[in-house]
């Protein structure tokens, strides 16, 4: 759009963005111009309070409430560029270079939402050109900056990147966290910056189940949060698959839902409000420890941590342990990779104290990623307290971040995924 004709200009606005225009204007330009493309990036949210579990599975609507924090894209986040043209044949999707199938239903449930949205926004206004560009195919291209499938909420940022991306594409402005949920339960929270729960809802057409933000990212500064990558391997049970089955045959699932969990929520948003991190802490550890439980409960039992998740445990708890309060506190979602949450000045000092029990096998400077660490030395009486038999390579890298914002638009042209004929860069 930058640098192009008047005409180019105007057809963009009426046609993405749903702004009044000269119709035959538009008409000539999205003739001869290239796919108008929109590039946005989403991050992932990591779960202090799980969702587990849903009570209906087309709309995904959950059994019980859950709250998380989204992490900064600084370090880890998914980019999504689409275009929309009328030389396209058919819609596509291409997702970390390779092409998927775009007819997968819940792809399918978020695209179709948008485009009834776009459709319904145009229908109440004067403009004639808003099927210039609804009528038209979409090439999609997603891209993550961390492993996908491995317990890294590379769904939720995903789901959550492409409902924006062509919310904005298409010139949508609505309760984007809705649809985000069609795609992926959690991605409705990858919507919202800083503190987010998500609001289970009782309706049946799920109205109601809606993600909200209770703080800012900007809430809580001095948060820090470590991601202990310790495999990058799909696991071997989805999550969509795994809650299933606990949903069918664990009874720890259905009491934690009901009698565990909504008070829970509300202690856990009253430690975020107060800035209250032992409370914070221990109540994120006790709910990620019942959440695998729930797993064990299942039956056929699924197993996502593993050996090296163990021990990670094991460390965090002999930490606390040195220091008589909860300095460091762990949480795993649907998998061994193990997400600290700790305050900044305890950052160097528990990194060298996993430096000690995981040594990293490969180059040193490849192990630390994000944010520093600082120096720190540990005192005997920590080392004693720690002490374990070292694990080399059990962690393969930490990814040190914060809190951050919700999904972004990318301004910047030449970050797009899509190239002028509308195929991704490394196809083109």
């Amino acid at each position: 759009e930058e640098g192009g004709s008047p005409c180019v200009w105007r057809a963009s606005r009426c046609c993405r963005f749903g702004q009044s225009g000269d119709h035959r204007d538009c008409s000539m330009s999205c003739e001869r111009r290239p796919p108008a493309v929109t590039t946005c990036t989403a991050p992932i949210n990591i779960a202090v309070i799980k969702y587990w579990g849903k009570r209906n599975e087309e709309l995904i609507l959950p059994i019980n409430s859950s709250l998380s924090v989204t992490l900064h894209q600084d370090q880890l986040k998914t980019t999504t560029s689409a275009a929309v043209s009328r030389d396209f044949k058919e819609d596509r999707i291409w997702l970390n270079g390779r092409e998927e199938n775009i007819n997968q239903p819940r792809l399918q449930s978020c695209l179709r939402e948008i485009r009834r949205l776009a459709h319904k926004r145009r229908s109440g206004s004067e403009e004639e050109s808003a099927p210039c560009v609804l009528s038209y195919r979409v090439h999609i291209c997603s891209e993550n900056n961390f492993p996908t499938a491995a317990g890294l909420a590379s769904s939720a940022a995903g789901y959550a990147c492409l409902v924006y991306t062509l919310a904005t594409l298409y010139g949508v402005e609505s309760e984007l966290s809705e649809i985000a949920r069609q795609g992926s339960g959690s991605a409705c929270r990858s919507m919202y910056g800083g503190f987010v729960q998500w609001v289970m809802g009782e309706r049946d057409d799920g109205k109601d189940s809606l993600a909200q933000q209770i703080a800012p990212e900007s809430h809580w500064p001095e948060l820090r949060v470590l991601v202990l990558v310790v495999s990058t391997e799909r696991k071997l049970v989805g999550s969509t698959a795994g809650m299933q089955t606990s949903v069918e045959t664990s009874p720890l699932l259905k009491h934690r839902a009901e009698a565990v969990v909504p008070e829970r929520m509300r202690e856990m948003c009253e430690a975020i409000r107060q800035r209250d991190f032992e409370r914070f802490g221990q109540l994120m550890m006790k709910d990620s420890n019942q959440f695998h439980a729930t797993c064990l409960d299942t039956f056929p039992p699924i197993f996502y941590l593993n050996d090296i998740s163990r021990h990670i445990i094991h460390v965090v708890h002999c930490f606390n342990a040195h220091y008589g309060q909860t300095r460091v506190a762990y949480t795993f979602d649907a998998g061994p990779n193990a997400v600290i949450f700790c305050l900044e000045q305890t950052v160097g000092e528990f990194v060298s104290v996993l430096r000690r029990c995981f040594p990293p096998e490969s180059n040193g400077d490849q192990f630390l990623k994000g944010l520093p660490a600082g120096p720190a030395s540990l005192s005997e009486e920590l080392k004693m307290a720690v002490d374990m038999e070292p694990k080399p390579g059990g962690i393969q890298q930490i990814i040190i971040t914060k809190a951050g914002p919700g999904p972004q638009l990318v301004e910047d042209p030449s970050l797009h995924l899509l190239v002028k004929d509308g195929l991704p860069k490394q196809c083109a």
